[in-house]
C-alpha cells in the first residue's frame, strides 16, 4: 500500500508539474507584449502540445502504470490513446527541431531574420509538423501500416473482454514502421539539432572574439564579459540538448530493437522508464526554452508576482472585513 502511495504522488505531481508549466508559458505569451513576436510562436506551439499531453495522455498513461499494465477501456479507446501519445510525442519533438532551427537563424543573421522568418513561413511549418505527427499516429495505426500484419491493432477485444489477467493497451510495431519512424522523428531531428547548436556554439564564439578584437583598451574587462558570455552559451546548448538526448534516446532505441526482434517479450519495468523518461522532457520543456530566454523570465515573473499580489490583497480584504 505504501508503494503504491508513493507511486501515485510521485506520478500526479509529475503530471501537475508537466500541465501547470505549460499553462504558465502559455499565459506568458497571451499576457506579455514583448513576446507578440514570430520567434513566440514556436515556445507557444511546444507549450500547448506539451499542455496536452499533460491533459489527454499522462492520465491515462498513469492509470496504465497503477493498474500494472491492464487497460480498462477497451480497444478503440487503447487506439485513440495511443494515437494521441505518438501524435503529441512527435509534435513535441519536430517543434524542438524547428526551435532549434530558428534560434540558428537569429543568431547567424539577425538582420535578415525578419525576411526569412515570416509569419506564412511559421504557418507552412507547424503545418509540417502536425502534418507528419498524425501521418506517424492516427493515420499510420488507424490503417494498421504499424502491425506486422497491417491489421489495425486491439480490435479484437471490446471493453469488457479483459481476460483472466486482463488486456494491456499495446502499440504494436513492424521492422520497416519503426525504422521509418525511429529515423524521421528522432535520429533525423537529433543530427540536425546537434548541427544547429554547433553552428550556434560556433558563431557565439566568433563573437566573442570579436568583442575581444574592438576593445584593446579595456582587454581585461572585455576579455571578463567575452569569458562570461561563451560559458553561459556552452551550459545553455548542454542543457538543452543534453535534456533532450537523455529523455528521448533511450526510449527509441529500446522502441527499435523491440521492432526489429518483434519476437522478444517487452520488459514492462524497463517500459515504462523509457516512457516515462521521455514524457519528462514535455515536464522540462516549459523550465528549459522559456527559462533560457529573459523575456519570458520576466514575462512568468510579472504573472507569479501577480497572483501572490492578489492573494495578499485577498488576505488583508478579510482580515480588515472581520
Amino acid at each position: 500500500m505504501l508503494l503504491t502511495a508513493l507511486r501515485w504522488v510521485v506520478l500526479v505531481a509529475f503530471i501537475a508539474l508537466t500541465i501547470c508549466g505549460n499553462v504558465l508559458v502559455c499565459l506568458a505569451v497571451a499576457t506579455s507584449r514583448r513576446l507578440h513576436q514570430i520567434s513566440s510562436c514556436f515556445i507557444l506551439s511546444l507549450a500547448v502540445t506539451d499542455l496536452l499531453l499533460g491533459l489527454l495522455v499522462l492520465p491515462l498513461s498513469a492509470m496504465l502504470e497503477l493498474h500494472n499494465g491492464r487497460w480498462l477501456l477497451g480497444g478503440v479507446f487503447c487506439n485513440i490513446y495511443i494515437s494521441l501519445d505518438v501524435m503529441l510525442c512527435s509534435a513535441s519533438i519536430l517543434t524542438l527541431l524547428a526551435i532549434s532551427v530558428d534560434r540558428y537563424l537569429v543568431i547567424s543573421n539577425p538582420f535578415c531574420y525578419p525576411r526569412r522568418v515570416t509569419p506564412r513561413r511559421v504557418g507552412i511549418t507547424l503545418t509540417a509538423i502536425w502534418t507528419c505527427s498524425l501521418a506517424v499516429s492516427f493515420v499510420s495505426i488507424n490503417l494498421g501500416w504499424n502491425a506486422p500484419d497491417f491489421r489495425v491493432q486491439n480490435l479484437d477485444w471490446d471493453m469488457w473482454d479483459e481476460g483472466e489477467e486482463g488486456r494491456t493497451c499495446r502499440y504494436e510495431w513492424s521492422n520497416n514502421y519503426v525504422l521509418l519512424k525511429a529515423f524521421l522523428i528522432f535520429y533525423l531531428p537529433l543530427l540536425v539539432m546537434c548541427g544547429m547548436y554547433h553552428r550556434i556554439f560556433c558563431v557565439a564564439r566568433e563573437q566573442v572574439r570579436r568583442i575581444r578584437a574592438t576593445t584593446p583598451s579595456f582587454a581585461q574587462a572585455a576579455n571578463a564579459v567575452a569569458t562570461a558570455r561563451e560559458h553561459k552559451a556552452t551550459v545553455t546548448l548542454a542543457a538543452v540538448l543534453g535534456a533532450f538526448v537523455i529523455c528521448w534516446f533511450p526510449y527509441f532505441t529500446y522502441f527499435t530493437c523491440m521492432g526489429m526482434w518483434a519476437e522478444t517479450h517487452p520488459n514492462k519495468l524497463t517500459h515504462s522508464i523509457v516512457l516515462w523518461l521521455g514524457y519528462l522532457n514535455s515536464a522540462l520543456n516549459p523550465i528549459l526554452y522559456p527559462a533560457l530566454n529573459r523575456d519570458f523570465r520576466r514575462a512568468c515573473g510579472q504573472l507569479l508576482c501577480c497572483r501572490r499580489s492578489n492573494q495578499g490583497e485577498l488576505i488583508l480584504g478579510k482580515l480588515a472585513h472581520h
